[in-house]
């Protein structure tokens, strides 16, 4: 009860500003580092030759080994290498007794061979294992649907959030934080060679739309916060958006964490319990992508906005007016001391 009261207490002070974090005024720092991550995204799928796609995108053979007592992986390399002259397949574990083995395109004599490999491998039956020839067609069609989808999303995203917030400034501040989140997801796929399947594609735009959620509490905070910025000399531009960022920061980790905990779950369940790849494609990149977009946000998005709009005119006499103002308290201040010193 106490932990669930110190976050209170802790939500509270970031909300009246008691306590705060820089997050605009570091913002070269997470610049930098975002600079960094889109450049690894970039360059280790090009030095690497691509993401490690699944058979969908680059077709193939697939068996499907179903009531198996062995359940080990090399059981199923060795057979197709034995069958196959040395070809390389890649075998997963299917829920609790079924194994899934995939492989480069193979003639009608050689998927002959392999099933009748993995029977006597597994000790199962020709009725035990499945074979399937998938081409590539599919994937491709799944790619170029989201590529569409993705530019429409774009888009649409820019013009109503520049409708919705009278500022284009903070409609693409919005976009760029979207991808570098979609970059910076992509990338973290290539460094861990993670399998890029149609599911994980799917969860890939899914992830706009959380990013997108998470952006709009964000920058509606600044908009409140910054509606009468011209005329007041509380505090500068800069300071009132990394304000809005620190008021929202304890919705923004609750909204990740009941966001992620589902999502966890399910990633558990498809990897581990019922050995479901769509399942797991699809959890894996909504996990990976909601974390990267909740810091996107914080780190990326709000920052980039202050950063556009900090050489306006108007908002740099604003800002010359609050640190006359802060001057000025601070020479009273030492007026006063100095009259009680005498």
């Amino acid at each position: 009860m106490a932990k669930f009261t110190n976050f209170a207490t802790f939500g509270n002070e970031l909300y009246t500003g008691k306590r705060s974090y820089d997050f605009v005024g570091r913002r070269r720092i997470w610049f930098i580092i975002a600079a960094i991550l889109v450049v690894g995204s970039i360059l280790v799928p090009v030095i690497k030759g691509g993401f490690n796609l699944g058979i969908d995108f680059r077709g193939g053979s697939e068996f499907t080994v179903s009531r198996v007592q062995n359940t080990s992986t090399v059981v199923g390399e060795q057979a197709v290498a034995g069958a196959t002259g040395g070809k390389v397949a890649k075998v997963a574990k299917l829920g609790d007794s079924s194994m899934q083995i995939q492989t480069d395109t193979l003639s009608d004599d050689e998927t002959i061979k392999v099933k009748e490999a993995l029977v006597k491998a597994y000790g199962v039956k020709e009725d035990q294992v499945a074979s399937n020839f998938v081409g590539p067609t599919w994937g491709a069609d799944v790619t170029n649907q989201a590529l569409i989808g993705l530019i429409v999303f774009v888009v649409l995203a820019t013009i109503l959030m520049a409708l919705y917030f009278r500022t284009w400034k903070m409609s693409l501040a919005a976009i760029v934080g979207m991808i570098f989140a979609q970059v910076t997801t992509a990338g973290i796929y290539a460094v861990t060679d993670v399998e890029v399947t149609p599911s994980a594609i799917i969860g890939f735009l899914t992830i706009l739309s959380y990013s997108l959620y998470d952006i709009v509490v964000v920058f509606d905070k600044i908009r409140e916060n910054t509606a009468d910025i011209k005329t007041s000399t509380r505090r500068t531009f800069a300071s009132e958006v990394n304000l809005a960022v620190n008021q929202t920061l304890v919705r923004s980790i609750n909204t990740a964490m009941v966001a992620i905990l589902p999502v966890a779950s399910i990633l558990f369940i498809g990897s581990f319990l019922l050995g479901a790849g769509t399942l797991r494609d699809l959890s894996l990149s909504l996990f990976i992508g909601i974390i990267v977009g909740t810091l996107t946000t914080i780190f990326i998005a709000a920052p980039i906005y202050a950063l556009f709009r900090q050489n306006e005119p108007e908002l740099v006499k604003q800002a010359e007016r609050v640190k006359a103002r802060i001057a000025g308290q601070a020479q009273a201040a030492e007026s006063e001391v100095a009259e009680v010193k005498a």
